[in-house]
């Protein structure tokens, strides 16, 4: 056995009894020869060592004070070591004794130790919590965050994790991961009362504690395919969301392995409540996105073509290059086949953004309401002024609107603006003409005063609709010019003979490369064109001089 320390009546070599040096003292005192043999040990060190378990034979050192030991005799400066002895960690500190000998002052330090280690999880556990968050917020698609949390689960959490959706009607979609393994997924009409707590967690009540689990009643569809080993514990909790629960994480651990402690299922909560609020948010993101997509084709411009032998052409730019929609829109309106006259309205709402499109979505739905009337265009602007200026926008609009019908081989255009820039009509010989059409703006007075005019437009010749974000479009060399209609003049004189979609496709090009990227307003343009393979022969130029007569109605 380990020697017992010296006594009066056994005293050391000097004449030195042991006892006064070390023998009393409260710590567990070991006295090692330079070969590492354990020569003289105190009574605290022979409890100890006594208690310990599966120690070094006697006469040796443990291990770990052994390997520093052997560095000390060797010539390296000694250092503090730790070891554990009988499950109990210790902090061993050297001196020199007599005879060459080591004395190795044990102290004790377990409760710093784990402290330490809990210190060393939690912040482990919260830099996971940080990398958890980065990675399921990164995303906004509802499956793509459901995967990233599953697979997060089993590779952090458990061995096997199940994320089971809301209902859809009777039937739940189940999202399975396994360490290391592939996310499957089904959809499947399953009884959530076979798994303890699933259905109160479903529900959004507090979770079920483990330890009121039975591994064995867990049903196979809670299983992800492929798991082997039956079941030894298993977490049931809820994956809290906005209002309402985003589904339920099932955390499953085979029998071979530790059973989840207290520690690891609070965590556990805690990656939930993380997982919950993103899959929540991605929710909620495509609700609104679908709601967003839906108002969006009710606000987008018409995709245009040719109607009863007239071309057809729009192009529309936002402000704001992220956005679809803003305050400039077009619509056309094809007539019946007994009248073949075409409504088409350009307009502009003060504003742009959101704001303005909800009032240019009003605005369109009035106009559409009003098209058994299009004929008489004082009367649909006088009705569109009323519903404006009773509603509770406090924005205005400009319009200008087109009645088209072709006649033989011409086609003729009402035009009526309400605020509204005059539209250009570009002529076959290369002249750019200014419709002679004026008006009050729309949501502004009591009551709308217009001037009608006709123009006629000979096959090649074409009536272009637009925008002030056109003419305003601020840019040029020095970055403060505007386009300007002389601009926009001599670019519509290049489009002579032009297709409808080329004259608006030239149009928005130069004013987009005057802007040469800098901010802008909505821009809108709309060509009416007749076509050089319309109805009749093709107008000449210096021909048919009565195709470009005007009439004008005044009111």
């Amino acid at each position: 056995m380990i020697p017992s320390p010296g006594t009066p009546d056994r005293p050391r070599s000097g004449g030195v009894h042991v006892s006064t040096a070390w023998g009393d003292a409260p710590y567990p005192v070991l006295v090692a020869d330079r070969g590492g043999n354990v020569v003289e040990t105190n009574e605290a060190a022979r409890h100890l060592f006594t208690r310990a378990e599966g120690e070094p034979a006697v006469g040796a050192l443990p291990d770990w004070l052994a390997r520093a030991h052997r560095r000390l005799t060797g010539g390296i400066p000694a250092q503090r070591v730790r070891g554990t002895v009988a499950e109990r960690t210790f902090e061993a500190h050297p001196s020199s004794g007599e005879d060459g000998h080591t004395v190795w002052w044990l102290v004790e330090n377990t409760d710093l130790h784990l402290a330490e280690q809990a210190l060393r999880g939690e912040r482990e556990r919260t830099a996971l919590l940080v990398n958890i968050s980065s990675a399921l917020f990164s995303s906004l698609n509802v499956d793509r965050c459901t995967e990233v949390t599953v697979r997060m689960a089993a590779d952090h959490l458990a061995d096997a994790a199940v994320i089971v959706a809301p209902s859809q009607g009777h039937r739940h979609t189940l999202t399975y991961a396994q360490v290391g393994g592939e996310v499957t997924r089904k959809t499947a009409a399953i009884d959530p009362h076979t798994v303890p707590g699933l259905t109160e967690a479903l529900q959004g009540f507090p979770p079920v504690p483990t330890r009121w689990i039975d591994p064995g009643d867990i049903p196979d569809w809670a299983v992800p395919p492929g798991f082997t080993g039956p079941i030894g514990s298993v977490i049931v909790t809820p994956l809290p969301g906005y209002g309402m629960p985003a589904g339920v994480l099932v955390l499953l651990r085979p029998s071979t392995r530790q059973a989840f402690s207290d520690g690891e299922e609070v965590f556990a909560r805690l990656f939930a409540a993380r997982a919950g609020a993103a899959l929540s948010a991605a929710r909620l993101y495509a609700e609104q996105a679908s709601i967003t997509t839906t108002l969006l084709r009710e606000l987008l411009p018409p995709k245009l073509e040719r109607v009863h032998g007239v071309e057809y052409a729009g192009i529309y730019r936002a402000a704001m290059d992220h956005e679809r929609v803003g305050g400039d829109f077009y619509d056309v309106h094809p007539g019946t086949d007994a009248t073949k006259e075409t409504f088409v309205v350009l307009g502009d709402v003060a504003g742009k953004g959101l704001e303005a499109a909800v009032l240019t979505g009003k605005i369109r739905s009035v106009l559409h309401a009003l098209l058994p009337l299009s004929t008489d265009h004082q009367r649909v602007l006088n009705l569109l002024n009323d519903a404006v200026l009773t509603s509770h926008h406090t924005r205005f609009a400009t319009l200008v609107l087109a009645s088209v019908r072709r006649r033989q081989d011409q086609v003729r255009i009402r035009l009526t603006s309400a605020g509204h820039l005059p539209p250009l009509v570009v002529r076959t010989d290369g002249r750019v003409e200014e419709a002679p059409t004026r008006g009050t703006l729309i949501g502004a007075l009591p009551a709308v005063r217009t001037q009608t005019t006709e123009v006629a437009l000979a096959p090649g010749e074409t009536c272009l609709l637009y925008t002030d974000g056109i003419t305003e479009a601020r840019g040029g060399p020095l970055g403060d010019q505007l386009y300007g209609e002389e601009r926009l003049r001599a670019a519509l004189r290049e489009c002579v003979g032009m297709p409808a979609e080329a004259v608006v496709e030239r149009v928005q090009m130069l004013a987009s490369q005057w802007l040469g990227g800098r901010e802008h307003d909505d821009m809108a343009t709309l060509a009416i064109t007749n076509p050089v393979d319309g109805h009749g022969a093709p107008h000449m130029a210096g021909g048919h001089n009565d195709s470009r007569a005007y009439t004008r109605e005044g009111r």
